[in-house]
């Protein structure tokens, strides 16, 4: 049968493999590694009874020296080598958002969950390289948890993932997060196994909470989505970076030009998700591209540690020594 494994195509001869089967066959260290099944870590004690089918993906990453290239993302135990995530909607047609999304170098991109047209709608689906990226559904427009809830179940099983971009929206002019709906919605939706990525406000008491439900991310927005403001409100997310430390913080909605991406990631922010500010550039795979840069440039910064900031003028060049 056919599997894969790290996103490439596997052929495995073994008769009913289980996770402990698949990496003894491969003579991998067990004690060095975790497996990802579907995008969910199965515990090194349930390798002997997780069986792994066809057309299943797994996920084998270990710990590796650090260095330049290294620099791996992860959530709910899955690698990103890429920090920017995006979106597929706003785009003139198809062919550009696909074009869009090669020069972002995403490895993620959010679909929108809707009413089928039953007189022969495309699906979105059927004009993305699943092969390339990771789909999260989201669940855009539910204005209560339990609508939020019911969108996730329905996504689930239309895509066949389990990974779940909560929205839940407390006001229709600024489309500002209902944060009370969306704690609850997140417990309810981890209770059933879904990795949930929600959307949030700037609120650090929120973010707490969705930390403490069981959020595989936490996902303040820089600005009201879709609105290109940046990040006025940098103070705030600041704090949330430096209070939520169990799972990685990804700035959403928002961001408008490549220095937003990149002021987020120096902020310390672990990715960024961004739709509105590539789709509708004059030149939207220009723009991916500058994002892409942009989000890395900010990253690059982030981890070289900026210089002290000086309320005074310090000179570079010595001060003693000067020709009179």
């Amino acid at each position: 049968m056919q599997l894969t494994v790290n996103r490439e195509p596997v052929e495995v001869e073994e008769k009913d493999p289980t996770v402990r089967t698949l990496v003894a066959a491969r003579d991998l260290p067990h004690e060095a590694i975790v497996v990802a099944l579907n995008g969910e870590v199965v515990r090194r004690e349930e390798w002997d009874t997780t069986a792994v089918r066809a057309g299943d993906e797994v996920e084998i990453v270990h710990a590796v020296a650090g260095g330049e290239g290294d620099d791996v993302l992860r959530i709910a135990g899955v690698p990103f080598e890429s920090r920017l995530f995006t979106g597929t909607g706003k785009y003139p047609d198809h062919a550009v958002m696909n074009a869009a999304l090669d020069a972002s170098g995403t490895e993620m991109v959010t679909v929108a969950v809707r009413y089928m047209d039953l007189d022969g709608e495309r699906s979105i689906l059927q004009d993305l390289d699943l092969s390339r990226y990771r789909l999260l559904p989201n669940t855009a427009g539910a204005k209560t948890a339990e609508q939020a809830v019911r969108m996730a179940r329905l996504a689930r099983e239309a895509t066949g993932t389990n990974w779940v971009k909560l929205e839940v929206i407390g006001d229709d002019k600024t489309l500002w997060p209902d944060t009370e709906a969306t704690v609850a919605a997140t417990r309810t939706l981890v209770d059933e196994d879904f990795v949930v990525l929600p959307y949030t406000s700037t609120d650090l008491v929120a973010a707490v909470r969705l930390e403490e439900a069981g959020a595989a991310t936490v996902m303040p927005l820089a600005s009201p989505i879709g609105s290109g403001q940046g990040l006025p409100d940098w103070a705030s997310i600041s704090r949330i970076v430096e209070r939520i430390t169990s799972v990685p913080v990804v700035v959403d909605a928002g961001i408008g030009v490549p220095s937003d991406a990149s002021r987020a990631m120096e902020l310390g922010a672990d990715a960024v998700l961004v739709n509105t500010a590539i789709a509708k550039a004059d030149d939207p795979v220009a723009m991916a591209r500058a994002m892409r840069l942009g989000t890395e440039a900010g990253r690059l910064s982030y981890l070289a540690g900026r210089m002290p900031v000086s309320p005074y003028a310090v000179a570079s060049s010595p001060t003693a020594g000067v020709p009179s």
